[in-house]
């Protein structure tokens, strides 16, 4: 492992799928389960060559890293601090050959990258739409979390623009824009082919969606069966306990 320089506010964090090591840092925003379960739901190809939009601290790179059928990943980051501490987590893992991050904007993704290159795509994008409750616009949290820096139709966009013919994006966002989803895709030829509905508990409405949509595909959509996260409060279920502790490959 490199000798890699952790700053004040942040702490490394060993990985249990693969035993990679992260950087957090705890006063921006740290992942989530919904990353987790988005590395999880991506099918990686063999000799895939993938792009994550919004990667971060580099988190949904170092979790598909280990998977011998990848390629290559990219991550592409808008905010410098995220995209620095994503480098370092690479070259604390000695990940160079693999994953490539770059410090860029989604809405130049033209300028960034060659036009239909990815096999695949994933994005764990801001969920809420930027007039949705009060946030600092220079707040990396709410960068994260609210569209202040780049839009659902950016996003899909830009996937769409990176993808071959038969290409796949995987996504994962909030139920409550499903059908505002489902019709920006097909604006930009991403036709939803996968759709998994993610619920806290079994009698709680569902609060995350799954999708995969993928590049001049046939009309035809699979509704797989919901997951549920927790059993009892504190208590995740034997699925997602083994998607949490699992390897991803």
């Amino acid at each position: 492992m490199e000798n890699i320089q952790i700053n004040e506010n942040e702490v490394l964090e060993t990985l249990k799928q693969n035993g990679f090591k992260i950087i957090q840092d705890k006063k921006r925003f740290c992942f989530g389960i919904d990353a987790i379960l988005l590395a999880n739901y991506a099918e990686i190809r063999n000799n895939d060559n993938v792009y994550d939009l919004g990667t971060g601290n580099g988190i949904i790179p170092l979790l598909l890293a280990k998977s011998a059928r990848l390629n290559s990943i990219t991550g592409l980051e808008i905010q410098t601090e995220c995209a620095q501490m994503a480098v370092r987590s690479v070259k604390i893992n000695s990940l160079e050959n693999k994953i490539k991050i770059v410090n860029g904007d989604i809405k130049n993704v033209s300028k960034l990258f060659p036009k239909a290159k990815a096999d695949a795509v994933v994005s764990n994008p801001p969920y809420m739409i930027n007039q949705h409750g009060k946030q600092n616009p220079g707040d990396s949290k709410a960068i994260a979390r609210h569209e202040v820096l780049c839009s659902l139709d950016d996003v899909v966009s830009a996937a769409e623009y990176l993808l071959k013919p038969q290409g796949r994006f995987f996504m994962i966002h909030r139920p409550f824009r499903l059908a505002e989803i489902i019709v920006t895709l097909s604006k930009h030829n991403l036709e939803t082919k996968r759709i998994r509905l993610v619920h806290p508990f079994a009698d709680k409405e569902p609060n995350m969606v799954l999708i995969e949509a993928r590049k001049f595909a046939n009309s035809r959509v699979t509704i797989e069966k919901p997951l549920v996260v927790y059993d009892t409060p504190g208590n995740y279920t034997v699925e997602v306990q083994k998607i949490l502790e699992q390897p991803i490959c």
